[in-house]
């Protein structure tokens, strides 16, 4: 008797199968399933509110749609100026440090914005040392002799988040200026254009939707963010979420105000599709030339230095270092290890359901890129556009429903219930990262794999994932790090007598305690320096010919 060798299946009888028939099935699964929470608040606008919003109308809700539209528009100065500004002076110029600023000017997007909040405020305050000093250096002896800026304060929450949050537009202008070849400034130069007037018809232009993009991910930030706010008494959607929740015991009023603060990100979104109307951008060479960088000297340098070091300055060094002064004067460490390993725990289920979740949708879209499935992948990326606390009460409302039904608290207040809204926040993250990781995976190893017998579940196991283990390693990194300084939906749906490093940050702070909330905020600060190094190594090798 003779054994027979199993049949390997032929390239075109390979192509004949429509492939990833069950990758789709799992990808449109897992697309519902993460964007429930949406759904669910979408669905409560008609729900009955008990006269609710009768009663918000009266009293709070103009503050909260006036609040939200005034730090919009200043959030989106200041980053839009920050950040573009700075980009393009360590992009095109050469100036002391310059060189040392392209990696630090991103530093600030460690600071969570609450806790830059609050150090200004231990600061700048009436019994802080900048006031302080001033008074016994002039000799006042009340605030009534002299007039000092209000640091708790929509101008104080703006001028806060705008130094915190100008990394998203510096990040994508930088990486959008390096792209850009010299031979369409000098096009621009022979014309006639002034160096200045090129940077304003050309260069800014081309980098225009780099630059939108940036500034809409900072906006969407200022939305979700409810530490600053609230401990500035600013009265926006996200306070008067958790306000209406916690306070009001009112969730379908929580998910209707939910529902209105998603229109502004879709306002935001649409706005944005809308002023480009028929206008597209493009090189017009196919000649691409290094940019030459511009030799500043004198008062030139100076002036360039001065404005690229204020955001790192204000947004990074000094609040890092009062944090630092106020845990080595007070010492205040008890209880950090419990804070942190909570924190790690939460941040590691996270990251790790993250990637898995994000891996079979971006393989599902590589193996099918059908409207059908592209469309589920951007429906599963959602989230991101979605203000924590939005995401929250999209999930406790049928948690809570459900417990009722079955009698007890089994799955609201959990550590999956809190993993879950962590997943839906931030999938589109990993999303993105893993899509670019795959794209660049040629399809000509698929086949092969596939020629040799192996199954699509099996060439991702053992082609693709082996490829790609730094790109899962990073997405998973980027959403560790997105977890760790998360408030809004922690504060919601945390455990029971369970405290993180933000929610014990924050608590503290709220307790006016600012030196013992100095430990667990500089910790949350350590935690986002790593993935900060590794985007400013990705922007800086992004320049094409860009020598390692």
């Amino acid at each position: 008797m003779s054994a027979s060798m199993p049949a390997v299946p032929s390239a075109k009888a390979l192509s004949a199968r429509p492939p990833g028939a069950g990758w789709v099935v799992l990808a449109m699964g897992l697309a519902a399933l993460v964007a429930l929470p949406v759904v669910v608040v979408a669905a409560n606008l008609a729900a009955p509110t008990e006269g609710v919003w009768s009663h918000l109308a009266e009293t709070v809700l103009g503050s909260y749609v006036a609040n939200s539209l005034w730090l919009m528009l200043g959030v989106g100065i200041g980053v839009g100026i920050g950040g573009v500004g700075t980009a393009w002076l360590v992009t095109m110029c050469r100036f002391p440090a310059s060189r040392h600023l392209e990696w630090a000017l991103l530093l600030p997007m460690a600071m969570p914005a609450y806790v830059v909040a609050y150090t200004y405020t231990g600061m700048l305050d009436y019994a802080g040392p900048v006031q302080s000093s001033l008074r016994a250096l002039f000799g006042w002896k009340s605030a009534r002799d002299y007039w000092f800026p209000e640091v708790r304060s929509l101008g104080g929450a703006i001028w806060v988040m705008s130094m915190v949050l100008y990394p998203y537009v510096y990040m994508m202008a930088r990486a959008a200026f390096l792209e850009q070849s010299v031979c369409v400034l000098e096009a621009a130069r022979t014309l006639g254009r002034s160096p200045w007037r090129a940077f304003v018809q050309v260069a800014l232009p081309l980098a225009r939707p780099a630059v939108v993009a940036g500034v809409a991910l900072a906006l969407m930030e200022t939305l979700n963010d409810f530490g600053t706010v609230h401990y500035f008494a600013v009265d926006t959607f996200t306070t008067g979420i958790y306000r209406t929740w916690l306070g009001l015991g009112q969730p379908a009023a929580a998910a209707q105000l939910g529902a209105v603060l998603m229109l502004f990100v879709l306002s935001l979104v649409l706005a944005e599709r809308m002023s480009r109307g028929a206008a597209r951008f493009h090189h017009t060479t196919g000649r691409y030339r290094r940019l030459p960088q511009l030799e500043l000297r004198g008062a030139k340098a100076l002036a360039a230095l001065a404005f690229s070091t204020m955001p790192l300055v204000l947004g990074f060094l000094m609040p890092g270092v009062m944090l630092a002064a106020w845990v080595v004067q007070d010492g205040a460490l008890s209880g950090l290890g419990e804070l942190a390993g909570n924190s790690l725990i939460l941040a590691g289920m996270a990251g790790a359901a993250a990637v898995a979740v994000a891996l079979p949708l971006a393989y599902a879209q590589r193996l099918r890129p059908t409207p059908l499935v592209k469309g589920c992948v951007r429906l599963a990326s959602l989230g991101y556009a979605v203000p924590g606390s939005v995401i929250a009460v999209g999930i406790m409302v049928p948690l809570a429903a459900l417990d009722r039904l079955l009698g007890g608290l089994f799955l609201t207040g959990t550590v999956v219930a809190l993993t879950y809204a962590y997943l839906v926040r931030f999938l589109a993250v990993s999303v993105n990262a893993v899509e670019s990781s795959l794209g660049k995976i040629t399809p000509s190893m698929e086949a092969a794999a596939r020629t040799l017998g192996a199954g699509l579940g099996k060439t991702l196991r053992r082609v693709h994932i082996p490829m790609m283990r730094t790109s899962l390693l990073s997405a998973a990194l980027l959403v560790f790090v997105d977890v760790m300084k998360e408030l809004p939906a922690t504060l919601l749906m945390r455990p029971f007598n369970f405290d993180t490093l933000a929610t014990r940050t924050f608590t503290l702070a709220s307790d006016e305690r600012l030196a013992d909330a100095a430990a667990p905020a500089l910790a949350i600060v350590a935690a986002g320096l790593l993935p900060v190094m590794l985007l400013s190594r990705a922007i800086a090798r992004s320049r094409p010919g860009e020598e390692e």
